[in-house]
């Protein structure tokens, strides 16, 4: 369909029925224009509308970006404090090394310390028991020696015990009465004062002449054997008294009766016990050395007595001591006992 255009502008354009116009007509034209301004509003508008939707999703971004920004900051924040917190704990993890350091230096210190103290102590005990295994030695070397001196004071003993003996057992067969003689506690021959004198009295009975006798033959024969002597320093007779009378006449008795018997057995035995007269001595106690209660007539008649005893050497005993004490000690045991108590 075509339209046609009238006007007054005929000069311009010639149209005719069925004739087709080289020139758009004006309104044609307006149209056209009004066509593209239409378009072109309309991409404007779409672009506008386009572009705000993109502003406000670009809004939005930059409001999603802003909270995940501060989100960030405040996780920035977060870790920054805990960054500081890590470097304090490191910091006392670092003061808490460097005590465990110092701590473990000193027990480095302390172990060495200790590990000189054992290998001295090992050196303690090696030197120890090396002084010990000398010890040993020592003592089994010696051993013989230690049974011999036993050996030796056992035959004193003996020797003393076998004289006593053989005086007792002398006067009960003389007398035939054995609880006038006997060995005392002390050790020594106790006779009764019936034996030699009637009461008060320092001169020796007839009948005690027989024991007298007696006890000269076995004097006489234990001191003539010089493996007898060596040992013996003295045989001292002493005389006793009970409590009855003064102290004076009591020790004047008591010694009268023992130079009484002393006197027999060395003048009236002839020469037996003449070349052993160094060993015989006397003395008088009086009341002073009771062996039993004078308050009774039996403890009285016990008081009043002679005794015999028979006093080893000092001498004798001490050399066999000195014998003990000159065992000689392995040098190895005497410089390790001075080292030991040097280093006590």
């Amino acid at each position: 369909m075509r339209r046609r255009y009238s006007g007054r502008s005929d000069a311009m354009v010639k149209s005719a029925e069925g004739e087709q116009g080289f020139w758009p007509s004006y309104a044609d034209m307006m149209s056209a224009v009004a066509l593209i301004l239409f378009f072109l509003m309309l991409l404007s508008y779409i672009q506008n509308l386009i572009t705000g939707n993109n502003l406000q999703n670009t809004r939005e971004l930059l409001e999603d970006t802003e909270v995940r920004l501060a989100d960030t900051e405040l996780e920035l924040k977060e870790t920054e404090d805990s960054l500081a917190l890590t470097l304090k704990e490191v910091e006392d993890a670092e003061e808490q090394l460097s005590k465990v350091t110092i701590d473990l230096d000193a027990a480095k210190l302390t172990l060495a310390e200790k590990e000189d103290d054992l290998k001295a102590q090992d050196k303690l005990l090696s030197d120890q028991a090396a002084l010990l295994q000398d010890q040993e030695e020592y003592m089994k070397a010696a051993s013989e020696e230690i049974m011999a001196l036993r050996g030796q004071m056992q035959t004193i003993a003996v020797l003393r015990l076998s004289i006593l003996e053989q005086i007792r057992d002398s006067v009960v067969q003389v007398m035939g009465d054995a609880s006038k003689v006997s060995i005392g506690e002390n050790g020594n021959i106790v006779l009764s004062e019936g034996v030699f004198f009637d009461v008060g009295s320092s001169e020796i009975k007839a009948g005690a002449i027989p024991t007298l006798n007696q006890l000269i033959d076995v004097f006489q024969r234990f001191l003539s054997d010089p493996e007898n002597t060596k040992y013996v320093d003295s045989i001292v007779i002493s005389g006793h008294t009970d409590s009855t009378g003064t102290d004076e006449n009591n020790r004047l008795l008591s010694t009268d009766r023992a130079n009484a018997v002393l006197g027999y057995l060395l003048g009236n035995g002839g020469t037996k016990l003449q070349n052993y007269a160094s060993y015989f001595c006397a003395a008088g106690y009086g009341e002073t050395r009771p062996v039993a209660d004078n308050e009774t007539e039996e403890g009285r008649a016990q008081n009043r007595r002679i005794e015999i005893s028979i006093i080893l050497k000092d001498d004798s005993v001490m050399d066999i001591v000195d014998s003990y004490l000159d065992i000689e000690v392995p040098e190895s045991v005497q410089s390790r006992a001075r080292g030991t108590n040097a280093g006590n």
